[in-house]
């Protein structure tokens, strides 16, 4: 999954912007370090709190502006992201969710939603998409 962000020159230095997700800033003194500064400011800012309900946007396919870059988005946080923005737009719990996975207890489902801890195996994944054949897992991968 990889997000746009469009590059600035200020003074001495350089800041970035998330074309997608509003207020996903970064600046550094060189494009080298802003490159870094921005896959860590991609990243921090879609690994959202367990409890948190916002939803943020997918990234666009096609954005060929002027000074603007590609950034990915690392694996585990791409799928514990689209997990709960999966879960949140279906209106389920993490309880709901579990007990669709057939799991045990809410906590087998918890750790997929936290970057951490999001590790699952094949046939989990084919347990994902089997359940909820919407949910987009090329993401996770491209």
């Amino acid at each position: 999954m990889y997000y746009h962000f469009k590059i600035h020159k200020e003074g001495n230095g350089f800041w970035a912007e998330c074309l997608e997700l509003d207020g996903c800033l970064t600046q550094a003194n060189s494009i080298e370090e802003l490159k870094k500064n921005m896959h860590e400011a991609l990243n921090l800012y879609l690994s959202e709190p367990e409890d948190s309900k916002v939803i943020f946007n997918l990234p666009k396919k096609n954005i060929n502006a002027k000074n603007t870059v590609e950034v990915q988005v690392e694996p585990k946080i791409a799928l514990s992201f689209l997990l709960r923005r999966y879960r949140l737009l279906h209106n389920f719990s993490q309880k709901e969710i579990a007990a669709k996975l057939g799991m045990k207890n809410i906590w087998s489902y918890q750790k997929f939603e936290k970057p951490s801890t999001a590790n699952p195996t094949l046939s989990m994944l084919s347990k994902f998409k089997k359940e909820f054949p919407d949910l987009r897992l090329d993401y996770v991968f491209s």
